[in-house]
This record gives C-alpha cells, structure tokens and sequence, in this order.
C-alpha cells in the first residue's frame, strides 16, 4: 500500500441525547450512503449505536454530519467513537433494537405537526386527507404515549393500532419519513374521533361539523388533546367565556387563547421575532404578550395587558380551525380548579361533569398527562414559567455524574426531579399537592419516570423543610425504606435549581425574591440572599418581615397584611387611605387585635407578600382572586418609563436585613397627596430594584449573582435589576431559561443538593 492510499477504518459510535423517535436511524443510514460506508445502526436503552466502515477520512465526516445534519426533533448530548477490528462487510443496514444494558436513552418530548404532514393534511388528493392523527418522524406526540423504553411502537400506546398494509410499507421503508415513526397511522387502520353529549353519550354526528357548530353557539366543548383535555369556548360567542369561567370557578384568572394563524397573532398581541420563534418552535407554548386592544374579549385576561396565546399544535386544532374560520378559541387546562388535568376518559366524565356541554374525544390512550407549558421573553431571552408538553422530561445535563436521586418538589406548582448519572429530569407541572387528584397523579408520575428511566431504588432524596408539606410527607415514605433523605431550604433550592440549569461552577450571591417558603430557623422567608458554595447555603440577608393576620388568609386577602403593616408604621393614627372605608368594621378590629396580640400572625419576609402589601394600599387588589393575582395586578398597574425609588435603609448585622419602613412611609405619604396607583407601583418596583442592587454591592465577594424565586416572573423586576446589576459592574449575572424560577423549579434544585451530599458521604 502506498502513503497515498486511503485508510479503512471500522468505528463503534455511540449517540447520546434526544435520538428515538425522531427518525435519527434512517438519517444515519442515508449519511452512511452519502459517505460511502458499510456497517448498521440501531436503537439500544442507551440511545443510538452505530458501527460504520469505510474510508477514515469518510468515517470522520460522517461523525461530524451526526451532530450538524440532525433531524430537526433530535438533540444530541454527546458521540463518542471507538476503534473496532475491520469486517468488510457491505451495504449498511438498520437493525432491530437492543434491548439489554442499562436505560440512558432520553425521552422525546411532544412536538407540533410539522409542514409536511399539514400540507397533506389539507391535500384531497393525499390518502391522510383530513386525518386528525397524521405523524410522522418529524412530529407528533412522543413523551405522553410511551409506556417503555426503547421507544418502539410496541412501548407506546399505539400498539393497540396494528398497521394497515399501507401504513406498514411506510414504517418499514428507510427511505421514508415515516420509517418506524411510531404513532403512524391512517383512517383505516388508526384512532378515531368521537363526539359526546354532555353525559358523555357518543353521537352518530360528525365529529369535527358537530364541534364546530357547538363552539359557535357558546357552548364548552371538552376536546382531548395529546397530553389531556382543553376545555375549549369561542370567545366571540356571547357570554361564553363568563360561563366558562363561573363553572371552572377560575376567579379573575386569565384564559389562554390559540389563535388561527401568525396573521391573528400579529393583529392581538405584539409580537418579535423571539416571540414569533418561540411561538413557532415545535414545543408550541403559550406564550405571554402585550395585548394590542384591550377592549377586545376583556373576559378572557381581565385586568390584564398580557394575554397568553399559542398557535394550534395538533392536526385536530388545524381541521377545526380552518373548518369553523374562528380567529380564537379559548384553550384553558381540561380540570376542576385546583385538580390536575383530565386525560382518561372516565376521570372526563366525571371531572368535566357540569362544565362541559360536550366532549370531543378519540381512542388514543394517553400514557402521561401533560399541561401546555407556558413562557414569557425577557431581556435575557425566554423564561419558561410552566415546563412541560414540548419540555418534560427533556433532561438537564449536570457537570458531573451522581448517584440516582429524586428532588420531590414543593406544595405548590409541583413537580418531581429525578438525577440519573449526568441527568437531571423535571416531571411535568402538576399543581398543588394538598389537593388528592393532584397527589395521586404526582405518585403516579414519579412511579412512571422511574420505570422509564429503569430505576428501582434512589440513593438519595431531596425535599422541602415545611414538615406539612406532601411532598416532605412523601419523602418520608423512603426514609422509612432506608434511604438518605436531606431537608432542603426552600430558598436555597430556588438557587441551586439555577445553579443546575446554568451549569454554575463556583460560589453563587443568589437574590431569592419568592412568596412564602419555610426559613432554617422555622420562620416564613421569601426575600432572601443566600451565599451558595458546593452543597451549602447561608443566609448573608433578607428583607423587612411583614405580618401576616390569619396566616394564609393574608395571603388571599392582602388588605390584611396592609392594615397590619399600618397598624405597625403608625399605630392608632392610621392614614386615612381609600382601601379602608371598604373593609367592614368588624373584621378590621379583629385583624388588629390578631396582629397585636400576635395570635395566628406569622411574619414573613417574602418578597411577594411586600407585592400584596402595596397591591392592598394602592387599592389596586386587596383581596386576591387567585395565586399570584396581587403581584401580577401590580406590576401590571406600573406607569411607563423611569420612577425614584421611595427611600430604603440596610441594617447591618449577622444577616443584613433590607429595611423598607421608611419606603412604606413615604409611599402612604405619596398615596395621600394625590400620587396614582400606577406611580406607586412603579416606585415600589424602583424601590425593590434599588434596594437589592445595594444590597449585593453590600454582600458580594466577587461570586456570580443568580437571581431566582418567583418573584423574578415579573419582566419588569427581573430584567430591571439584571440591567442595574450590570451597570453596577458585575460581570455575571445568572438568570432562568429552561427552568421555571417559580416552585416549578425547586425539585431540580432539592435533587442536586441531595446529591452532592450524598456523593460526598454527608449524612441525612
């Protein structure tokens, strides 16, 4: 052989990440064309492996076009490639899947229909023609019909459906894009639509006609999904949104509305093009934008200037679209408040029993349960505030491998966590845990990931330190069975959730702005900065503590935090502000002697419970509809453009404390001389921003500074403060994208401590 003559090689590859289900096989085979090589591929519980043979200069390219030509639903994590002994073999073959060793492999997650399959759709002369179920490789449902691992149809809730002689010609063509797409099907040989009456009693009617007809004349129509059912309503039909919202007992809570097209979209909200992209990518969530007319379908967002709007993701909302020429259709979560979303037919039935008119359903089981996720644009980029149809359980990839751990969540906006090796992977949202429906589905998803990712036992679990919480309460059910459970301030999980997501090394001054989480010393914190180094978390500040009359109710009726907070300022001589002539006398002096007495007044430096505080003296909310409305109703108030921040002070001490008496003061005086709700709103959010950045000038070493909690939902805040921070000269400031910084986050965070403490041979 002469040094000129080219050198064969054989190499085992092996693909990591998000690479069944998404049509990586036969773009592997048709790259091995294109190069020239020999070998075959196939799916495995570790994802993808390959052996290829041919040229090395070939091989080496075709690595390279495994990471750069990938489908568009793939996400690779890592390729790795081995020398293998030379075979001389020929052609290149796609084999069936392995399925001994260790599970590894990453779970699709949902994705929309993709252009292909919508443009046959919509072609009479495509045999899918008006097909509801259309798929293929690059689109569909993935997470929430598989019932295994590896993702073969057998493993997914499509094997009820056996393939029609077309279909399976499809499936088992390389050079088709429906090749081993596995929730392929067609009307002959695939699932079905149906229309129910409001007892659940099928009709002979035309599934998608009858819909149509029943939207337009304001009724509710229960429509499943792929991971659970909308309730749907037209909000252009007179009255049907209030009703809607009356037997959902939604409060002042806003709808999520799908719109017709980008043309809709462009005429309701503002868009850019990060919104757009957003809107258009293959997770398709809500989205959260300024309304360009605000007297349009006011019901649907009241009090509001953001509507949440998505664009149809499934064939079925295209065909009912385009049927009934609507511009909107309300899409909000198929459940009673409180409970998890529907997605069995019997729970339908029996859930929706008394709010839906009528039920549009088919006979694709759904596996898991998924909610729509939901984000805002920031400065930064997209933060998602609900993760999960189009993200769970996408998994966050670690700086390092760990022993299996789960993070069991909070009370509210629950989700799980589970770390295997390098990954860490968030359930989808679930809700609040103290409601039953809500548990149980919470046990049960915990119990699928596991068998998904093939776990048996955990080594480690992370958890809330409230002891009330269900979540602690269930973590104590493995304690009992022997395994090391570590309590994890609530805060403290806020911080390493971003610490796990931005892949953080080195200490971290983390800003934790939430509502209410259980402090190390028992008490209610909330607005926190916490000094974050490997496992550990201190406290180095906090904020002014507030009471909190009635505990809880103070939360639902801010009015109550507020008069205390007077009581405490100014004592027998209250102001005379407007939201007090509202409030019946009785009930204002029990609140009053509540708080001085102290007797079931906790106080609570939360961060969100100051967004009550001045929602309440503002007038703006005194009494809040839902989790979260003060806040929101505040920041939605804010008077455009820059404002003084009201006057704030930094007691020093073992932990610093940020003083907003005296902002609190001024801001009363302001109320009282003519000042309007929408100044002061903006001031107190001046206030905030200026009062944090003093104090991490005051704490900060030279750590990065993370900014997390709830609080940071709020675009005007978060990105307010990032800005000044910047401007402060510091030069790393760490925000959220893919994990919620509210309690949806917090399992992330529970689960990396645990770990890390359980790596590093700390005991429970």
């Amino acid at each position: 052989m002469s040094c000129c003559d080219p050198t064969p090689v054989r190499r085992r590859i092996v693909v990591t990440g998000v690479v069944q289900g998404v049509g990586f096989r036969p773009f592997v085979a048709r790259r091995a064309l294109v190069r020239d090589l020999t070998g075959f591929v196939r799916n495995d519980p570790a994802g993808v492996t390959i052996e290829a043979e041919g040229e090395e200069d070939a091989v080496d390219a075709f690595i390279r076009d495994l990471t750069e030509l990938a489908p568009p639903l793939a996400h690779i994590l890592s390729v790795t490639a081995t020398p293998l002994n030379m075979l001389g073999t020929a052609g290149f073959a796609i084999r069936p899947s392995a399925h001994d060793g260790a599970r590894t492999a990453l779970i699709p997650p949902d994705a929309d229909v993709c252009p292909d399959c919508l443009r046959e759709l919509f072609d009479p002369a495509d045999r899918r023609y008006r097909y509801p179920f259309i798929t293929c490789v690059n689109c569909g449902p993935r997470y929430t019909l598989i019932t295994a691992l590896p993702y073969d149809r057998p493993n997914t809730t499509m094997r009820r459906f056996p393939l029609c002689e077309r279909c399976l010609a499809e499936y088992t063509d390389p050079t088709n894009r429906r090749f081993h797409a596995e929730p392929v099907a067609c009307a002959a040989c695939g699932p079905t639509l149906t229309f129910r009456d409001a007892a659940f009693t099928p009709l002979a009617a035309d599934p998608l006609a009858e819909t149509v007809t029943r939207l337009k004349a304001g009724e509710i129509v229960a429509i499943k999904g792929i991971g659970g059912y909308h309730l749907a309503c037209d909000p252009a039909a007179p009255g049907a949104v209030e009703r809607l919202r009356q037997l959902k007992e939604r409060g002042g809570k806003p709808f999520a509305l799908m719109l017709r097209d980008q043309a809709t979209l462009n005429r309701l909200v503002t868009t850019d093009q990060p919104s757009l992209a957003l809107l258009g990518s293959v997770a398709r969530p809500i989205v959260l934008l300024p309304k360009r007319d605000e007297t349009l379908w006011p019901s649907v967002a009241p009090g509001n200037r953001l509507l949440g709007v998505m664009l149809p993701y499934t064939p079925l909302h295209h065909l009912l679209f385009a049927d009934g020429g609507f511009d909107a259709l309300v899409m909000t979560s198929g459940n009673r408040a409180d409970e998890p979303i529907v997605y069995e037919e019997e729970d339908a039935r029996e859930s929706l029993r008394g709010i839906a008119d009528a039920y549009l359903t088919h006979d694709r089981p759904i596996e898991t349960r998924a909610d729509d996720s939901i984000e805002r644009i920031m400065a930064h980029g997209p933060v998602v505030l609900r993760r999960s149809r189009g993200y769970a359980p996408t998994p966050i990839l670690l700086d390092r491998d760990y022993p299996t751990t789960l993070g069991v969540g909070g009370e509210m906006k629950n989700t799980f966590c589970l770390i295997k090796g390098r990954f860490a992977y968030l359930g989808p949202h679930g809700g609040d845990l103290k409601y039953a429906p809500v548990y149980d589905a919470y046990v049960a998803g915990i119990e699928r990931l596991m068998r998904f990712l093939d776990i048996d036992r955990v080594d480690a679990v992370g958890c809330d330190l409230h002891p009330a919480y269900l979540s602690t309460r269930y973590a104590d059910l493995w304690r009992q069975q022997g395994v090391s459970v570590y309590g994890v301030q609530h805060h403290a999980a806020h911080a390493f959730s971003l610490i796990a997501e931005r892949g953080i090394n080195g200490p971290l001054l983390a800003v934790a702005f939430d509502g209410t989480g259980y402090g190390d010393d028992g008490a209610v914190w909330g607005g926190e900065f916490l000094r974050i180094a490997g496992a550990t978390w201190r406290r180095v500040g906090t904020t002014t503590s507030l009471p909190l009359p009635g505990g809880e109710a103070a939360i639902r009726e801010p009015w109550r935090i507020a008069l205390a907070l007077l009581d405490e300022l100014f004592g027998d001589a209250l102001p005379p502000l407007p939201f007090l002539n509202g409030l019946d006398a009785d009930r204002k002096r029990m609140v009053l002697q509540m708080s001085r007495a102290r007797i079931n007044t906790p106080r609570s430096s939360g961060a969100g419970r100051h967004f009550d505080a001045v929602a309440a003296l503002t007038g703006l909310c005194p009494v809040a509809g839902y989790e979260g409305h003060a806040a929101l109703t505040l920041e939605m108030a804010c008077a455009e453009g820059d404002s003084p921040p009201y006057p704030v002070r930094i007691d020093d001490g073992a932990v610093a404390t940020l003083s907003l008496d005296d902002a609190y003061r001024a801001l009363v005086a302001d109320l009282l001389d003519g000042a309007s709700p929408a100044t002061v709103a903006a001031r107190f959010h001046a206030t905030l921003i200026d009062g944090a950045a003093r104090m991490v000038a005051r704490l900060r070493v030279d750590e990065a500074v993370g900014l997390t909690g709830g609080v940071f939902q709020n675009r005007r805040l978060s990105d307010a403060l990032a800005s000044r921070l910047a401007a402060d000269g510091i030069p790393s400031i760490c925000r959220h994208s893919r994990v919620p910084p509210n309690d949806g986050g917090i399992a992330l965070g529970q689960a990396l401590v645990a770990a890390r403490l359980h790596l590093s041979g700390v005991g429970a």
